[in-house]
């Protein structure tokens, strides 16, 4: 073997050699990182009752909460039942109209037999229909508490982010997808009836 083809073949082995190393090396870090993100999570913000809340496809802005033995419909149930609601502003940020997911408000801690929470347009008193953009609406969200269990005196709600992907990984189209929870929002309980 001649000595400049075994010098072309020590730098072509070197180059890997050292190709390798850094790939080890950026792995290395990047998986030290992930660890280090993920046993140091950023803090969920707690917001006070009346701020608004940018959760990437909506504005929410948590009003209040009451309890009540009617829902919002103000059609009372022919059997007892109690209610915990909570009153919020919504503003549709996206192109389209779009249903307001229960996804986006839910209890912390969870509550053990609770049925999925029911939105509800307050100016109509009726089960929500699609939000349009850029037309901010008052909504009422409400769960039928579970009977024996006692209505809370303050309610802890997580306040979920959405995100826009033009392409999804599926289907190759565009549409919006849960995140992470963006707030957190702690209201008083009030025993009411109906939104004010």
């Amino acid at each position: 073997m001649t000595d400049e083809r075994q010098s072309t073949l020590r730098n072509r082995l070197l180059a890997l050699l050292i190709a390798g190393i850094g790939g080890l090396a950026a792995t290395a870090i990047s998986f030290g990182m992930a660890v280090y993100a993920a046993a140091n999570p950023e803090p969920v913000p707690v917001v006070a009752p009346g701020k608004a809340i940018d959760t990437g496809r909506w504005i929410i802005t948590p009003e209040r909460a009451y309890s009540g033995n009617t829902p919002p419909t103000g059609i009372p149930s022919p059997d007892p039942r109690t209610y915990v609601m909570l009153e919020f502003d919504l503003e549709n940020r996206s192109a389209v109209s779009s249903y307001a997911s229960t996804n986006l408000i839910s209890l912390d801690p969870p509550i053990p037999g609770l049925k999925n929470p029911v939105v509800h347009l307050a100016r109509d008193s009726w089960i929500a229909s699609p939000v349009h953009p850029g037309m901010p609406e008052k909504m009422v969200i409400a769960w039928e508490w579970p009977a024996g269990l006692s209505v809370p005196r303050a309610l802890r709600v997580l306040v979920g982010g959405q995100f826009y992907k033009r392409r999804d990984n599926l289907y190759g189209a565009s549409s919006w997808f849960n995140g992470d929870t963006v707030a957190v929002v702690e209201l008083p309980v009030t025993a009411e009836q109906r939104p004010q």
